[in-house]
């Protein structure tokens, strides 16, 4: 019992870390290892949004479903992350794709 409670955690040590993707609309499968995510537990409509600076690019979980956005600058990122509601400025600049949408610009990690 012991020895195999000790290869288990042995195995767990060693493994990597694998990356975790999810599933963005209209774009499938998508990797985040290079995205930073946070949990937005103060907001109703977004649970979390994912930002990869070097990209520009978002995506944003809305009532569990991803939406991925592009040519994002870093400020209005935070200005979505600092906004007093975030429901209401998503709405107002990211509403059907609007100025960000990716069916206009590159598609990031494919």
């Amino acid at each position: 019992m012991i020895r195999a409670a000790s290869t288990l955690i042995a195995l767990l040590i060693m493994a990597e870390p694998g990356s975790e993707s999810v599933d963005v609309k209209d774009r499938g499968a998508v990797d985040l290892a290079t995205f930073e995510c946070r949990d937005t537990p103060r907001s109703t409509l977004i649970q979390r949004a994912c930002y990869d600076r070097a990209q520009a690019a978002m995506i944003v979980s809305v009532r569990g479903a991803y939406y991925q956005y592009c040519d994002l600058p870093p400020a209005t990122f935070d200005a979505l992350m600092a906004a007093p509601s975030m429901g209401q400025f998503f709405k107002r600049n990211f509403a059907g794709g609007g100025r960000y949408g990716c069916r206009s610009g590159p598609v990031p990690n494919e």
